[in-house]
């Protein structure tokens, strides 16, 4: 133990501190967050209990967008009467400043997302240009696929005979009409044409067709200036544009081009939580959010030169395990396993056993080089824009035209590492088996096989009520709750109800480490009737369709369903429903608000930060659903939160006459040859 750690003890004894049971529903966490504790080591668990939120900043109503504030509207005690007299000191009202923090937020987010998936088109093109060798094109019909939604002609006519042109132009063109959307003069996102042609018209009447990505976002924080817009209504309208330019552009096309480039998710399988890791092994986690990284570390983790590199410093092999949405990405397409969730962090380290931790971009808690100064642990950073003032922290800046040579260093520092390793190591014995890997692709196959994939038998099954609905359960953990129980509760009342559930981000790893994404959890946990389609079919009644930008997936399949028939024109016609039980982020708002705007019933837990304008947040949690078909609503009890969902889906069952289940029928001969084919 350092001095510094036997200071933190002393620290520690004076002041209060999470009680780990309370802390999170999990029980290798909360081992980790008494371990820590025991070490003196503060976590996430501890800060939330010393340090509380303000009351005034989660009603979304403290301005500090210019230096006369921050002025601080709370909600008066008796509710909206006075509401004139609440402003600002330019004039501001508790609306206009509500609407400005809650778009900025989709700002944030949209931005998050969107320059992750500018970093994974710039790589894309430095494949078709030739550039790299490290990356390669692993999913040609993907990519044709993405051009032709681009624009980008793949074929051509030769004296009258239609060819495939060739493919390197093929990339080449898609690649650069890709990195195009991001900032192009005029016109609108050509991805937007891939939502049902009924949304589409909605988004087009009321005129938040995005016109590129950069300029929503740029005009977003414009608008909110000091002094610029100062009307609710309009503010969320470029909101709109800004979050549909995620969720429809900038997200999407991230998903797009890490399938041409790594490959589409089909079903693997793995496992799930801390006790991925192996105290006999190397212990390399990678953390963050582009896969552009660690794809390459799995490349080069998985070399037998570095595996006997391993063998020579003592390990007997080497664990390479992922935590948030970098795990996801690992997951899908490596079948590597997920240490854990957001929260679970620091807590890695807290083990004593992870000899490297290297993170990226997004959901970095700068704790974690404190506490990586406790322990052996090598931190580092590899991102231009994501780098962190402690002494302690390696930055190595991760560079696609040197991506296996930049793995191979890090590699080699987390083995050169293992022989550094402490006494007090401590890996929680729990884990859990997972299949993940579902998109759109994938849930095809596994409805209709190989020849006949279609997303009719999940059209047939909901109309026939076997499968109730679809709810789209995602986002963040938040210290503010116990640690993964939203995400359970809500989780479990749903496919116990026969909802069936697609999941992304820290919510899939949360069902991963509770063992829902197995076919064998529907016997245990669901109605009858989603456990009869999940036994039949083979698939969990929770589908991990991947991290935070892949919630483009559950749109697109939502899309699917719309085409395949018998459940509406539009998204907003059909049974689904929107969850973040859990969220932090400001990436939560920018997809909870364009799955709003793409017509589908959103609850959040937690808090929603615009309480304190009740004008506007009526407006987003009732009027939107005028507008656009889907609206915002804010729930903290889970059980509830699960069942207004699940009235949302009953009421767009009976909108659709399909309320009741349908009667088997049992067939003839006769029967069967009457039908058409």
């Amino acid at each position: 133990m350092t001095e510094g750690k036997v200071k933190a003890v002393k620290l520690e004894k004076k002041q209060k501190l999470a009680n780990p049971v309370e802390a999170s529903i999990d029980i290798a966490s909360q081992e980790m967050i008494a371990q820590g504790q025991k070490l003196g080591v503060e976590t996430i668990f501890d800060r939330a209990v010393k340090m509380k939120p303000c009351n005034i900043g989660v009603q979304g109503t403290c301005c500090k967008n210019c230096s006369m504030g921050p002025c601080r509207l709370p909600l008066p005690k008796g509710g909206i009467e006075g509401e004139d007299e609440r402003k600002g000191l330019c004039g501001a009202t508790a609306n206009t400043i509500a609407a400005r923090n809650f778009i900025r937020m989709i700002a944030g987010g949209a931005a998050a997302h969107s320059d992750h998936g500018r970093c994974v088109a710039e790589v894309f093109l430095s494949v078709a240009r030739k550039e790299t060798d490290a990356y390669e094109i692993k999913d040609y019909d993907k990519l044709l696929a993405v051009a032709e939604y681009l624009g980008v002609e793949t074929t051509v006519e030769i004296d009258g005979e239609i060819e495939d042109r060739d493919l390197d132009e093929v990339t080449l063109e898609t690649a650069e009409a890709a990195i195009n959307e991001w900032g192009k003069p005029e016109g609108e996102l050509l991805t937007l044409k891939k939502a049902p042609k009924a949304r589409y018209e909605i988004w087009k009447k009321q005129g938040v067709l995005p016109r590129n990505i950069d300029r929503e976002i740029v005009e977003i924080m414009h608008r909110t200036h000091m002094g610029v817009d100062q009307d609710y209504k309009n503010l969320i309208k470029q909101g709109t544009r800004a979050a549909i330019a995620d969720g429809w552009g900038g997200s999407m096309l991230a998903t797009d081009i890490q399938d041409i480039l790594f490959g589409t998710p089909y079903p693997v399988q793995s496992e799930a939580n801390l006790g991925v890791m192996r105290e006999d092994h190397v212990n390399l986690i990678v953390h963050g959010h582009e896969p552009v990284l660690s794809e390459m570390i799995v490349a080069v983790a998985e070399t037998q030169e570095m595996i006997d590199y391993a063998k020579t410093k003592g390990a007997k092999g080497i664990q390479l395990s992922g935590i948030c949405c970098t795990a996801n990405e690992m997951l899908q397409r490596h079948g590597i396993p997920l240490a854990g969730t957001f929260l679970q962090q620091e807590l890695a380290i807290i083990t004593g056993a992870c000899d490297a931790m290297v993170v990226d971009i997004q959901c970095i808690m700068q704790n974690l080089a404190n506490v990586a100064k406790c322990f052996h642990t090598k931190l580092i950073t590899t991102h231009p824009i994501a780098k962190m003032e402690q002494d302690n922290v390696i930055h190595i800046e991760f560079d696609e035209h040197h991506a296996l040579e930049d793995a191979k260093r890090i590699v080699k520092m987390a083995i050169d590492n293992f022989e550094k390793r402490g006494a007090e190591v401590m890996i929680p014995q729990h884990k859990a088996s997972v299949v993940a890997g579902f998109g759109v692709e994938s849930i095809e196959y596994h409805l209709g096989g190989t020849f006949r994939g279609t997303y009719y038998t999940l059209n047939d099954n909901i109309i026939n009520g076997r499968i109730r609905g679809v709810a789209g359960v995602v986002g963040c953990n938040n210290a503010r709750t116990r640690h993964n129980e939203g995400h359970l509760l809500v989780v479990k009342e749903l496919i116990k109800n026969d909802v069936i559930v697609l999941t992304t981000g820290c919510t899939a790893i949360a069902c991963a480490m509770e063992g829902l994404l197995t076919p064998e959890s529907a016997a245990v946990y669901c109605g009858p009737g989603l456990a009869e389609v999940c036994e039949t079919v083979g698939i969990p009644p929770v589908l991990h369709l991947g991290s935070c930008v892949d919630n483009s997936r559950i749109l697109l399949a939502a899309t699917e369903v719309i085409k395949a028939g018998g459940l509406g024109n539009d998204i907003s016609d059909f049974p689904v429903a929107g969850s973040a039980p859990e969220w932090m982020s400001e990436k939560a708002i920018s997809i909870g608000h364009y799955f709003v705007v793409s017509g589908v019933y959103t609850v959040f837990g937690v808090t929603l930060p615009t309480s304190g304008a009740p004008v506007f947040h009526n407006y987003i949690t009732k009027e939107l659903e005028d507008i656009y078909g889907g609206m915002w609503d804010v729930e903290t009890d889970p059980i509830k939160h699960a069942h207004m969902m699940i009235a949302h889906i009953d009421k767009k069952r009976k909108e659709l006459g399909i309320d009741r289940a349908r009667e088997r029928v049992m067939m003839d001969m006769a029967s069967r040859q009457a039908l058409e084919t």
